[in-house]
């Protein structure tokens, strides 16, 4: 369904819109500045800029970086685990583990440097239900912005137009260094600090030439 959809959707304020068509992509937020002027940023297979009040505005090589990053990052998480199917993502099983009495298929996944993005050093882990074959939790490692781990609790489910989304709780802890597959178990004894709340609102999805 997604590899020929329009995903729109809400958050922390912003409108994203997500375009995809096969390997095409173009993702695009709006919002209000803290100035009340309206800004459009766009990112694509080939191009990446920033409108403000209608008018291209120049950006240097830091902004473009920023956008880039922010834009990829929103869509990547909102859409997971969508984007897990794409060429340059590498998975390695990691075993079988436990959460509250269920049972887990626990998956790391890397990304290849061709086609992995800016962000490829990154490290994921997911849960997989054994039951229900649902991912309901994942950590990762990351190195912008000084670096550190999260650990995400996917919460409030619910399927549109055949696509399942679910927000995020956002968890961390200062004791996991870059050990982010042990995350499990902090979260069983109760040790991790809560970072931040997920939550995507307003999902809407529909085919690409409706």
């Amino acid at each position: 369904m997604l590899d020929h959809a329009i995903v729109e959707f809400d958050y922390r304020g912003r409108h994203y819109t997500v375009t995809r068509d096969g390997g095409l992509f173009r993702y695009q937020q709006t919002y209000t500045d803290s100035t009340g002027a309206a800004v459009r940023e766009v990112l694509s297979n080939d191009s990446l800029y920033r409108e403000v009040n209608g008018q291209r505005v120049q950006l240097d090589s830091l902004q473009l970086a920023a956008v880039e990053s922010a834009l990829n990052s929103v869509v990547y998480f909102a859409l997971l685990p969508y984007n897990l199917k794409d060429p340059a993502v590498r998975t390695r099983y990691l075993g079988e583990a436990s959460i509250s009495g269920t049972p887990y298929h626990e998956i790391e996944v890397t990304f290849a440097q061709e086609g992995g993005g800016k962000d490829h050093e990154d490290r994921y882990v997911y849960w997989i239900n054994q039951e229900t074959n649902l991912m309901d939790y994942f950590a990762y490692l990351y190195y912008t912005s000084g670096g550190g781990t999260r650990f995400r609790q996917t919460v409030n489910p619910r399927t549109i137009s055949g696509v399942r989304f679910t927000d995020h709780l956002n968890y961390t802890s200062p004791v996991v260094g870059d050990s982010i597959e042990t995350y499990d178990r902090l979260l069983a004894s109760g040790d991790l600090e809560l970072v931040s709340e997920i939550i995507v609102e307003n999902v809407q999805v529909r085919p690409l030439n409706e």
